[in-house]
């Protein structure tokens, strides 16, 4: 008989599933006054944001929101999306965050893939949401976000929902008695990425997971509790790298930033001292490369964690010369973000400063939070050698990989192959251990810290009736990162521009996926008639 197994069975009293819910119910209690959400001319405390979630959690249970209900929001960086990583989870329902630069039609096949129950939006987006509706042609019950404080062009800000947010607020009773989950295996909120067939992919997280990524990050970034927090990272994007959550458990101060630009960024940092944001490789350009009138002496240490494309070693030098130090750090949408960290050694103090940022451009070494990442042949699952030279793919192994693609078995079971979860990227290994890419399998291009699908773009590029074959690749790019690159071949006696192209591709995709360059001539293909990306990406680079 085993002792350590008989009569010691779980139980109410040992066992409680995790959630990063949990997080908040503890900062009301213990911090209730402390600052939450700073946005503008509108601060909350914690114990203000706690009752208004468990508010608007009341509210969306009476409109039928409960157990496994998708709820969609498109949202900007504003106190109502900070909320809505709460209230919703808190009816049982699943959050669905919405890139706001996505167009109608993806918009709207979400909102379709996804079974979303209510829409939540802001009015800056309803031009597109109005069209995304239409295409959608299902009756949904929507909230509108009217933020006075945003900066509305032409037919932007029409209200379109039945419901203003404070309105529907107010529908809610006080005290709502919400409850964690009954599994921590429950999902909590569903993510779309691009992936290489060029449609959505739907990941779905757990309340497990998301509250492991949340406690990792802190330990990870050494993070201490009552630091401010400023919020540049779209919170749509990987549940903004599950810190909604993560400001809960240490009591910060999230001050919300809804347009990123330099002027303002800089402007927040001085009047809040901000101690740490996160952002794409093309927030630390836009704030290292500032016009002079925009910035602000920073006189205390400001910490930035940045994922995407790699940055420069320029961008890293001049960055820490104006007082961030910025640690790189790499993940994927299906691994609820960062998962490897660019973890810096005191031995690396004293290198010169293009070596140290060619240090920092590496992905790095894994998480707390992770429990096995290796570079292998995606094969044999041979483990490459540390010779900073041999490549292979990512594999992750942990707590913090998805549970799968919503409503799709083969994808996810393809992703999970053999007991690891197949990143796609292909790295080498250096000799302490640290990961670095090379490449992408999948062809998926980061451009301003946001995934495009190759494919996507070839589809709309091939829809142009001049055009005969297309191949879309990353071109590297200082300012985003990376930008799409399309190489076309036209069809026999027809003609058309460069700008033609990406003109047809900006009236048919959103502006940040369009092919920035567009190459036109025979496309270099192997016998069988299969177009050599290689070989294109390295011309994309002589552009």
């Amino acid at each position: 008989m085993n002792h350590f197994t008989t009569d010691l069975d779980k139980n109410k009293a040992n066992y409680v599933p995790l959630s990063p819910l949990s997080f908040i119910t503890r900062v009301k209690d213990i911090y209730p006054n402390y600052d939450s959400v700073v946005y503008g001319n509108r601060s909350y405390t914690w114990l203000q944001t706690y009752n208004r979630c468990t508010k608007f959690a009341s509210a969306l249970s009476k409109q039928g929101i409960g157990l496994g209900s998708t709820v969609s929001i498109i949202a900007a960086n504003t106190p109502e999306l900070l909320e809505a990583h709460y209230s919703i989870p808190m009816t049982g329902g699943v959050i669905n965050t919405i890139n706001t630069r996505l167009d109608a039609e993806t918009i709207a096949y979400i909102l379709e893939h996804s079974d979303a129950k209510l829409l939540i939006t802001d009015t800056q987006f309803s031009p597109t949401i109005k069209k995304a509706l239409g295409l959608f042609g299902k009756k949904i019950p929507i909230i509108d976000i009217h933020d006075e404080q945003a900066i509305f062009k032409d037919d932007e800000g029409e209200k379109i929902g039945d419901w203003t947010y404070e309105e529907f607020l107010e529908k809610g009773e006080d005290n709502f008695q919400w409850s964690l989950p009954e599994d921590e295996w429950q999902a909590i909120s569903l993510s779309y990425t691009s992936g290489t067939t060029g449609k959505p992919k739907g990941v779905v997280y757990h309340h497990r997971g998301s509250y492991l990524m949340s406690t990792g990050s802190v330990t990870a970034w050494n993070m201490p509790n009552k630091l401010t927090f400023l919020y540049t990272v779209p919170m749509f994007h990987c549940n903004g790298w599950g810190y909604p959550w993560t400001a809960a458990l240490i009591h910060a101060k999230v001050i919300c930033c809804r347009y990123i630009v330099a002027k303002d960024i800089y402007n927040l940092i001085d009047k809040y001292k901000v101690t740490h944001f996160g952002g794409a490789p093309i927030v630390l350009s836009l704030i290292a490369n500032a016009d002079e009138n925009d910035k602000k002496n920073i006189n205390h240490k400001v910490y930035v964690l940045t994922a995407g494309a790699p940055p420069t070693s320029a961008i890293l030098e001049k960055m820490d010369n104006l007082g961030f130090e910025v640690m790189h750090v790499y993940g994927l949408t299906e691994t609820y973000g960062h998962i490897l960290q660019c973890a810096w050694n005191d031995s690396w103090n004293n290198l010169q400063n293009a070596e140290k940022a060619d240090i920092k451009s590496r992905q790095g070494v894994r998480y707390p939070n992770t429990e096995e990442v290796i570079v292998a042949d995606p094969e044999t699952y041979a483990p490459v050698p540390m010779d900073g030279e041999t490549m292979g793919e990512i594999l992750i192994r942990g707590n913090v990989v998805m549970k799968g693609y919503y409503k799709n078995k083969e994808a996810t079971k393809l992703s999970m192959k053999n007991g690891w979860f197949h990143s796609g990227d292909l790295a080498v290994v250096y000799p302490d251990g640290y990961i670095q890419i090379k490449d992408r399998s999948k062809d998926i291009i980061i451009s301003g810290g946001e995934n495009i699908s190759s494919v996507e773009v070839e589809n709309v590029v091939a829809k142009h009736p001049a055009v005969s074959l297309v191949a879309v690749v990353a071109k590297p790019d200082e300012k985003w990162g990376e930008t799409p690159c399309a190489f076309v071949e036209l069809a026999p006696g027809k003609e058309a521009t460069a700008d033609e192209i990406i003109l047809f591709c900006k009236e048919n995709m959103a502006g940040f996926k369009r092919p920035k360059y567009v190459i036109f001539g025979d496309l270099p293909k192997t016998s069988t008639g299969k177009i050599q990306k290689f070989e294109l990406r390295k011309k994309a680079k002589e552009i």
